[in-house]
């Protein structure tokens, strides 16, 4: 596997009344989430990019984090640095944000 871990950002856009994790902020945080692994010198071991839906939108803004498939819901832009630190780097999921299905 090229990267140790892989964060797919949902940024999918739905007509109103549904919920849409790109309108709730899902593009800043994918722009978020690369920043901080590049600070870190972390873009050739991780990478975070956007994706379609994860079929969460009730839970959105929602992230997977791969290999683990640890999925994250409610996400906000002052999460990033927690999940980088606890979970990326330090294998340690961040339980308040955690989706269990």
């Amino acid at each position: 596997m090229k990267y140790k871990k892989h964060v797919f950002i949902c940024n999918n856009q739905k007509a109103a009344p549904k919920k849409s994790c790109g309108e709730a902020h899902g593009n800043e945080l994918v722009d978020a989430f690369k920043a901080a692994l590049a600070e870190r010198g972390l873009l050739k071991e991780m990478r975070a990019q956007r994706t379609g839906c994860l079929d969460a939108c009730a839970f959105g803004p929602t992230l997977v984090v791969y290999p683990e498939g640890t999925y994250y819901g409610n996400v906000q832009l002052s999460d990033v640095n927690e999940i980088v630190d606890s979970h990326l780097v330090n294998n340690q999921p961040v339980e308040r944000l955690k989706l269990d299905f």
